[in-house]
């Protein structure tokens, strides 16, 4: 049997990651439709469209729950505006020394100016909501000529996981699309398709094209070589339809480019297995009926079904207010009047409807991160070593 070639490798390596995920792409779907309809991307062909997404939801209660977890975790755990970690080294006894010190800070506050300079806090309100409503999230951090780092958050089904040995995610596999003017900038003439080059050639600019983007473990590094291909994780770009087995790009990270946090997993899992927007989804779902029921009911009192006689038929029936319908009729089962009485039990309806928002509330911690909010204090930091303890 032939050797497979590189992006035959890849190809063969993203269909196989593509079956693990079929199991949870149904209810990603489900949860999008009835709490965050604009997550996804399961098709390359969903870019730019603007078409109404949310018919599904009718009250938005899970959706603002969803934006409140979001502004929770963005202010309690990673706040823009307040210190949120500092570097330490693996030895406690370092952190006397007066240089050593002033080393952390220095790095520190230029890390800080990184990421303020960066879309970093633009891009962690997208993942802590993914996070609560799907239980997986996913955003690449890649180097950047002017910012020095630039975040992706990516869209719900336009990637793929794998986990190492630890049950931490190494692998990412994201298929996504690119303009013929932003393969071309990003990657040079050179590199690209014929395909990329004709539309180039002929000033069709903004013709899309698939690519994919895979980071993974360098198992065929060379130990000692200190050039991008030999890192321990490589990043890989082609055209998912280019010319044979050319690749756009072939480089390396010293750790995985793509954060992939979970909210919680089950066992081997690599997606998350249970979070918030899972917990409230079938109260989500009731809520709409019951908010459904509730109009018509009101409809129907407001409004209601109404008989008239058959002499009637062809003449006008004026029931706007203050309106007179002429009739010879004395027998008053034959004027116009409602079809049956309609006796909505609305307190039982408001009653059982803020009992499934609060429900769904309770599920996305609400309560507790609009305490975060309320409180003046600063952010708990977050200690990350300075070395590296190998």
């Amino acid at each position: 049997m032939a050797e497979l070639s590189p992006k035959q490798h890849y190809l063969k390596h993203l269909g196989q990651l593509k079956n693990e995920r079929t199991s949870f792409e149904e209810h990603w779907r489900e949860l999008a439709e009835f709490i965050d309809p604009r997550s996804t991307r399961f098709l390359t062909t969903e870019r730019n469209n603007g078409s109404k997404r949310n018919n599904r939801i009718v009250d938005p209660t899970a959706s603002k729950a969803a934006r409140t977890l979001q502004s929770g975790m963005l202010s309690g755990i990673t706040s823009p505006t307040r210190p949120w970690f500092k570097l330490a080294t693996p030895d406690p006894e370092m952190m006397q020394y007066g240089p050593v010190k002033r080393w952390l800070d220095v790095v520190m506050t230029r890390m800080n100016d990184v990421m303020n300079r960066s879309n970093v806090y633009q891009s962690l309100p997208i993942i802590y909501r993914h996070l609560g409503v799907f239980g997986t999230a996913a955003m690449a951090v890649l180097e950047d000529d002017e910012d020095v780092i630039r975040t992706h958050p990516l869209p719900i089904g336009s990637y793929y996981l794998s986990n190492s040995h630890r049950l931490s995610v190494d692998t990412t596999y994201r298929v996504f699309s690119m303009t013929a003017r932003q393969i071309v900038m990003q990657f040079g003439l050179d590199n690209v398709s014929n395909a990329v080059r004709g539309a180039w050639d002929n000033a069709n600019y903004e013709a899309w094209f698939d690519v994919v983007h895979l980071t993974e473990p360098n198992i065929d590094r060379v130990n000692g070589k200190l050039n991008s291909r030999n890192k321990a994780f490589k990043s890989v770009y082609f055209e998912l339809s280019g010319d044979g087995d050319k690749l756009l790009r072939e480089a390396g990270f010293d750790e995985p480019p793509i954060l992939s946090p979970r909210w919680e997993i089950n066992g081997e899992d690599v997606y998350g297995s249970n979070c918030p927007g899972m917990m409230a989804l079938g109260t989500g779902k009731a809520l709409q009926l019951e908010q459904i029921r509730k109009a018509n009911a009101i409809d129907k009192l407001v409004n209601p079904p109404m008989v008239a006689p058959t002499g009637l038929k062809n003449k006008l029936i004026n029931l706007a207010p203050g309106g007179v319908t002429y009739v010879d009729e004395v027998d008053a089962t034959k004027l116009v009047r409602p079809a049956y009485a309609v006796s909505p039990q609305l307190n039982d309806m408001l009653g059982s409807i803020a009992d499934d928002r609060q429900m769904i509330e309770a599920c996305f911690f609400s309560d507790l991160f609009n305490l975060f909010s309320t409180i003046n204090t600063r952010s708990m930091p977050v200690e990350s070593c300075g070395c590296n303890a190998g």
